[in-house]
């Protein structure tokens, strides 16, 4: 359960570092230009200052999940297929030696009222 939620939010970090990182200025104007007059909403540096600090932000919450989920997904990867067959067989051997057990015995005492 924290496992699929953790990657949910890993997904939705993804995306959005990628946008805060595209809407970043670069030596081209790739989609900053879309971002239109930002001067008078982030202050006089404009958003540079602020979607820097976006960016950090994200950055280090998606390396913080991603080390979360490594730990977590290890911590699941812990039991072996082995294990997992041992058990199943300890769980099954039982009650599939009961049944033949009284095969057994109602096979020997079938022929034990035959030979009498």
């Amino acid at each position: 359960m924290t496992t699929s939620f953790l990657l949910i939010v890993q997904i939705v970090l993804v995306v959005m570092i990628t946008i805060s990182v595209l809407l970043q200025k670069s030596s081209s104007i790739g989609l900053g230009a879309y971002s239109g007059s930002n001067e008078s909403v982030f202050g006089a540096k404009g958003p540079a200052s602020f979607l820097a600090k976006v960016t950090f932000t994200i950055g280090f919450l998606f390396v913080v999940n991603t080390i979360a989920l490594g730990y977590l997904y290890s911590q699941e990867a812990q039991s072996s297929v082995v294990d997992d067959m041992i058990t199943t067989t300890q769980v099954v051997a039982p009650l599939s030696a009961a049944p033949a057990a009284v095969v057994a015995e109602q096979n020997t005492t079938q022929e034990l009222n035959t030979t009498k």
